[in-house]
C-alpha cells in the first residue's frame, strides 16, 4: 500500500510545466487569500515547495535542450547571424 505523499508525488510527476505552474499561481493565491487554517496553511504550502519543483525541472531540461542544441551549432560550424562578423554583417556588407 503506498502512501498518501507518495500517491501525491506521482502524480505530482506527471505534470506538464504549464498545469505545475498553473496550480503552482492558485496556490499561491489561496495562501496570500489567507482564511485557512494552520493545517490547511501547511498542507497548501507542501503542495506548493512540490509544484515549485516541477517547474524547476522543467525549465533546466528547456535550458539543457537549448545549450545542447547551441553547442551542437556552434560544432557544426554554422552561423546563424548574430554577432559582429556573422552571416548578416556580411549580407548587410554585400558579401553573400
Amino acid at each position: 500500500m503506498t502512501s498518501k505523499v507518495e500517491e501525491t508525488a506521482a502524480v505530482t510527476e506527471g505534470l506538464g510545466y504549464e498545469q505545475a505552474r498553473d496550480e503552482l499561481i492558485d496556490v499561491v493565491r489561496r495562501l496570500e487569500a489567507g482564511g485557512t487554517t494552520l493545517e490547511e496553511s501547511l498542507a497548501l504550502w507542501e503542495r506548493g515547495e512540490e509544484l515549485a519543483k516541477v517547474c524547476r525541472r522543467w525549465l533546466e531540461g528547456a535550458r539543457a535542450r537549448l545549450d545542447a542544441a547551441l553547442a551542437e551549432e556552434e560544432g557544426d560550424g554554422r552561423d546563424t547571424g548574430g554577432g559582429k562578423g556573422g552571416r548578416a554583417d556580411r549580407e548587410a556588407e554585400g558579401e553573400e
